[in-house]
């Protein structure tokens, strides 16, 4: 690794080029219009979009083939929102003004060499400690990418170093993506699990009826189908107000995003903590063990059962607790009644609100429940645990393996655009192959 290599990528780039280039272009001409959300994080660019360079000229960022883009805006920047510009028809044209442009050289750095440095874990973790502002808003400044220092090593070795990191890094994302498809196809298959084993039970051969419900459809002939009002002795929602008594200790607060969307657990990897006014109110927000909570404001049909030895606790008002009257229908039986096909049903039959979709305590209320005898519950119950474990598992392990492709790919990139690992061949070899 050749010391004269490493330089300030402002001698070998110009940033943020001026749009006097294309002074003179048809006002009228559309022109390619690149959104943030038209850059990949992979550096894919969806050009779909275009708009009278009129409308552009002012106001938005300009760029050319060949230019290099970087998202400087949290959380883009640090999630590797950038490309090499490319196939425009025009050869030119204008994205958010959240971008910086880096264009390079052509005797000093090749295009796709410059953003593999622009994704390389080093240029990412110096890039998050140089930005400035607060929260949402915080950004790269263009001169710590002016003044960031690069392994710059003679252009046919870039160029091979790209080859290099584009095939490879191809390579790890198709096997990501491969275990990304297993994760959907094991969520699939856990929604349709519980699914059939709370509409059809575990007897492949026993007699059916029709349910009444139309997304239900036919039940064992044995069970019984009731709203979930028949079991209830307590439904509410929490109150307003909790936030002026937000603590850093006290009891726990249970929100929307402590439930989760395909299991019965509680998440408290992120918990919210309050001081507990006195009073019925907020006796009455309090959870037991057994409680179900439902989600009534957003992500409808996240659902968790409260288990027997929580900490003291209380629900907000975006959440619906229902407690059960007896125990010929089980807790965690409702449960999943509401993860599987009959509560996605109901739910989205029953929200309203317009864009922002919300349910109403009638609404849960309603919640249709397929009722077999409380032993069948039970062995039902053992059945998915068993199942379900099983299927967490599958999930799990495909995501560890998609973490450490991802450390690997990160590795990758970060020895070949410092020169720790020797690509000079790599045409070569390719070319021989």
């Amino acid at each position: 690794m050749t010391g004269s290599h490493w330089r300030r990528l402002r001698t070998a780039i110009t940033l943020n080029p001026s749009k006097s280039e294309v002074v003179g272009f048809p006002p009228e001409e559309e022109v390619p219009f690149l959104p943030m959300e038209a850059i990949g994080e992979d550096g894919s660019l969806a050009l779909d979009q275009a708009r009278p360079f009129s409308k552009l000229q002012t106001g938005y960022t300009y760029f050319r083939n060949g230019d290099v883009l970087i998202a400087k805006i949290t959380p883009c920047f640090e999630n590797g929102k950038g490309a090499v510009v490319a196939s425009l028809d025009t050869g030119f044209g204008f994205g958010t003004t959240e971008l910086i442009v880096a264009r390079p050289r052509s005797e000093c750095v090749d295009s796709r060499y410059l953003f593999w440095i622009f994704q390389s874990p080093e240029f990412r973790g110096f890039g998050e400690g140089a930005m400035y502002g607060a929260g949402g808003q915080k950004r790269i400044p263009d001169d710590f990418v002016r003044n960031y220092r690069a392994w710059l090593p003679p252009l046919p070795e870039q160029t091979a170093i790209a080859a290099f990191l584009d095939r490879e890094t191809g390579k790890i994302d198709a096997l990501v993506e491969e275990q990304r498809r297993l994760i959907e196809l094991l969520k699939e298959k856990r929604q349709a699990v519980i699914s059939h084993a709370v509409t059809k039970g575990l007897d492949p051969n026993v007699r059916m009826k029709p349910s009444g419900v139309e997304w239900l459809g036919d039940v064992p002939e044995h069970w019984e189908v009731v709203a979930l009002k028949r079991n209830l002795e307590f439904l509410t929602s929490g109150s307003r107000g909790w936030a002026e008594h937000y603590s850093d200790d006290g009891a726990l607060f249970l929100r929307i995003g402590n439930l989760t969307r395909d299991s019965l657990h509680l998440d408290l990897s992120d918990v919210q903590r309050v001081s507990v006014p006195s009073g019925s109110e907020s006796e009455r927000t309090r959870v037991r063990g057994g409680d179900i909570l439902f989600s009534i404001t957003a992500f409808l049909g996240s659902v968790a059962v409260v288990p027997d030895d929580l900490e003291p606790a209380y629900v907000s008002q975006h959440l619906a607790l229902a407690r059960l009257r007896d125990r010929t229908v089980l807790p965690r039986w409702v449960g999943y009644a509401a993860l599987s096909s009959i509560g996605k049903g109901h739910f989205l039959a029953s929200g309203y609100g317009g864009t922002k979709i919300q349910l109403s305590l009638d609404d849960i209320a309603l919640l249709p429940i397929p009722k077999p005898p409380a032993a069948e519950q039970r062995a039902i119950l053992a059945y998915l645990d068993n199942e379900l474990t099983r299927i967490t598992s599958l999930q799990t392990a495909a995501e560890e393996v998609i973490a450490l492709l991802q450390e690997r790919r990160s590795a990758l990139i970060s020895a070949a655009v410092t020169g720790k690992i020797v690509v000079r061949n790599f045409n070569a070899q390719e070319e021989a192959a």
